[in-house]
């Protein structure tokens, strides 16, 4: 069964057109243990909402999970995980965090309950109210 999820990166660092430049990349140096078991939990094609942190607060495309858990090269030290993402197209229009907040749809998303959380699950149901958001099919 396929699962949802939401990754985070500034988009100074890394933002989505870069994935999309790199066709591929591996997604390390998380440091949270829930977003670390998050990843752990990725499936090959699961598909992850791509949002601009910090800078933009929103979500801006869709990526696919291309290689499932691994340990992450870049931990000199601890028990921690990276996965592969791949670009699956970027949103029509982005969704702000702000027009997220109020959807009414959206208020148990962990991008609103726990916005700190860089790698985050997210339901069927949410993920698609994102994309009617994002004018954005698959």
């Amino acid at each position: 069964m396929k699962q949802y999820w939401l990754v985070k990166s500034e988009p100074d660092v890394y933002g989505f057109d870069q994935l999309v430049k790199d066709g591929r990349t591996r997604w390390d140096g998380v440091r949270n243990y829930q977003a670390r078991n998050n990843l752990r939990a990725m499936k090959a094609g699961d598909l992850c909402l791509f949002y601009h942190s910090n800078i933009g607060l929103e979500i801006v495309g869709i990526a696919r999970v291309a290689k499932e858990h691994y340990p992450d090269p870049t931990a000199e030290k601890g028990d921690w995980s990276a996965v592969d993402l791949e670009p699956l197209k970027p949103f029509a229009k982005a969704v702000p965090l702000t027009e997220i907040k109020k959807h009414p749809g959206l208020q148990q998303l962990g991008l609103v309950r726990n916005a700190r959380l860089s790698v985050m699950p997210v339901t069927f149901d949410e993920f698609s109210t994102l994309l009617k958001l994002g004018s954005t099919q698959i």
